[in-house]
């Protein structure tokens, strides 16, 4: 590293801003929230810095700089380029640290971009070489961190020496919050009710360490891109111990799992089951009574033909806490890769979410008779049945040349998007590839964007 991170404490010590503009104002809002007693050295401030002099909050030294005013000071802000030089001299002459906006060649520390929540502080630094980079950074960070993710660390804080002297032996501590952060007591910390998650944290402190068991989050993976991935699936999977995969996730969704977590593939697929539902339950228990913390990734989100419901069903009647993390069906997301929107005022008023299969593998075709002509109607797992759902459908009266679109690995590199029309389904599935696909009928499909990835022709009219 060519600077060491670390955070100062700033409270009630003295800091000296040199300049009245701008960058000085920056500085000083940071410096304010670290509860610093500020001092600005310029011969005029503007509104900002003058309106804080007035309410008392900064203390105004209306001169020019000199070497001497630097006595009684720890850490120096230079923010006026015409003397920062001059600044940076005197400040490094009497051995105090100096930052100098937008000048690390004349830094001994440069100031991050900063994200708070609560006690909580992100900063992220690029040594003065893309500021700009590191405000980017910043704002992804932003999105991704919890709103009241202060509120769980101010509850930890408050429980931290009550841990500590119930539970002395150092990784039971560690076990006691890795299952805090990953469970029913942080969820409820960042959903906002904080006296629930005081009680909860209570019975877990006081709950005998041979009863504790783990837990299973059921984690949508979404479409396939890992950039759709929930933030609550990103944190599920970078804490789990154990990962029980389906052959659908794509592998740059598992590669989000903990580097050192036992991936465990439960491979299902329509017609090839490797581990049937019953022995994937059977999994998930055994793993949960071994205090593991456990990840069950689905394609796609969970509840929406992804027999996470059973798998909560099971968990539950043998007592194993059990969190649901929502993902990103691939009604969704394939949808909207494709550029088809699944409902549009001018095109379709419903949306009808169906399987091809109903759980003994059979074509479940009940739903066609229901199709009406300005809605639109997804199917899953239903290029098998190309032949049986086109018929089902002109059987009851929805009209040949309705606008379908095929789907095949959405939102990923390798998508293919096929469209055409109802009556040539079964030739247009014949030309589509051979992975699982979602099948797109209604008027929206017509404005699905065809890529070929295996032939150059896609598009049946």
């Amino acid at each position: 590293m060519s600077s060491f991170p670390a955070f100062l404490t700033l409270r009630q010590r003295p800091v000296l801003v040199v300049g009245g503009g701008e960058n000085a104002a920056r500085k000083v809002r940071l410096l304010r929230d670290a509860e610093a007693v500020l001092t600005v050295l310029a011969p005029a401030l503007n509104a900002e810095l003058a309106g804080l002099v007035a309410q008392g909050a900064i203390r105004h030294r209306a001169e020019t700089f000199s070497p001497v005013a630097l006595e009684g000071f720890l850490i120096v802000i230079s923010a006026d380029p015409n003397i920062d030089e001059q600044v940076a001299a005197a400040a490094k002459a009497r051995g105090l640290l100096i930052n100098v906006v937008d000048r690390a060649d004349l830094s001994d520390f440069t100031v991050p971009a900063i994200v708070r929540r609560g006690d909580i502080t992100v900063g992220i630094a690029t040594d003065g070489s893309a500021p700009m980079l590191a405000s980017r950074l910043r704002a992804e960070i932003e999105a991704m961190l919890p709103s009241r993710l202060g509120d769980l660390a101010k509850l930890a804080g408050d429980f931290r020496s009550s841990v500590s002297r119930m539970l002395p032996d150092a990784e039971a501590r560690r076990a006691f919050w890795r299952r805090v952060f990953d469970g029913p007591a942080a969820a409820q910390a960042l959903e906002g009710r904080l006296t629930a998650a005081r009680e909860t944290m209570l019975r877990e402190l006081n709950r005998p360490q041979a009863e504790i068991a783990g837990v299973v989050h059921i984690v949508g993976g979404g479409p396939g891109d890992p950039d759709l991935l929930t933030i609550a699936a990103q944190r599920a999977l970078s804490a789990a111990d154990v990962v029980f995969y389906d052959d659908l996730v794509a592998p740059a969704v598992l590669e989000r799992a903990r580097r050192d977590a036992e991936r465990v593939a439960v491979g299902k697929r329509k017609g090839s089951h490797r581990i049937d539902q019953a022995g994937i339950n059977a999994l998930l228990l055994q793993a949960a009574e071994a205090g593991k913390r456990v990840v069950r990734l689905k394609a796609g989100d969970p509840f929406i033909f992804g027999r996470g419901g059973e798998e909560v069903d099971h968990l539950e009647a043998h007592g194993v806490e059990v969190t649901v993390i929502p993902g990103i069906t691939a009604a969704l997301g394939c949808a909207a890769a494709a550029g088809i929107p699944l409902t549009h005022r001018d095109m379709s008023r419903a949306l009808t979410l169906v399987t091809g299969h109903d759980k003994s593998g059979a074509a479940a075709l009940a739903w066609a008779e229901r199709v009406k002509a300005d809605e639109t109607l997804v199917i899953y797992m239903g290029l098998s049945q190309a032949a049986a759902i086109r018929d089902a459908l002109l059987k009851h009266g929805v009209a040949a040349d309705l606008p379908v679109a095929l789907i095949e690995n959405g939102s990923r590199p390798d998508q293919i998007v096929s469209q055409g029309r109802l009556a040539d389904l079964v030739a247009l599935g014949q030309r589509h590839g051979s992975g699982p696909t979602l099948l797109v009928l209604g008027a929206v499909a017509a404005r699905a964007r065809v890529t070929a990835a295996a032939s150059p022709q896609r598009k049946i009219a």
